[in-house]
């Protein structure tokens, strides 16, 4: 089970990080940045992330919080050829260097990737869903 959990997070992994690392013109039908503005809960946690606004340079003004609020190091969002992707660092608190890649899913509305703890270098799998879903 561990092992099945730990080779979808390295293929989830690989494929936010392939998709960022695209020099593909981004796709017409690609939502708007401003698609990412709003509150987001990851529902096996309640960790919350809360995207104040998106910069037409991809720089977010965005808050987490677990239940205390901590401020991201970096912020920023990108599109690329398959859609809208999101990278969200965390250096307060002791989550030294810990990040979120994300990418929306405008089906689900939802922002879906890997966490990456930092101080014990492992990746989770997670979701965040728009507040008020």
């Amino acid at each position: 089970m561990i092992v099945r959990l730990a080779a979808a997070v390295a293929l989830a992994a690989s494929t936010l990080l392939a998709g960022a690392q695209s020099a593909s013109a981004p796709a017409a039908s690609a939502p708007a940045l401003s698609a990412l503005q709003g509150r987001w809960v990851r529902p096996d946690g309640g960790y919350t992330v809360t995207i104040d606004s998106v910069g037409a340079d991809g720089q977010l003004i965005a808050r987490y919080a677990n239940p205390n609020p901590l401020p991201f190091s970096r912020a920023e969002a990108r599109r690329d050829d398959s859609g809208l992707l999101v990278f969200l660092e965390l250096r307060a608190g002791g989550y030294n260097g810990s990040s979120y890649t994300l990418r929306y899913n405008a089906a689900r509305d939802a922002l879906e990737g890997v966490y990456h703890q930092a101080p014990t270098q492992q990746n989770f799998a997670v979701r965040f869903l728009r507040d008020g879903r």
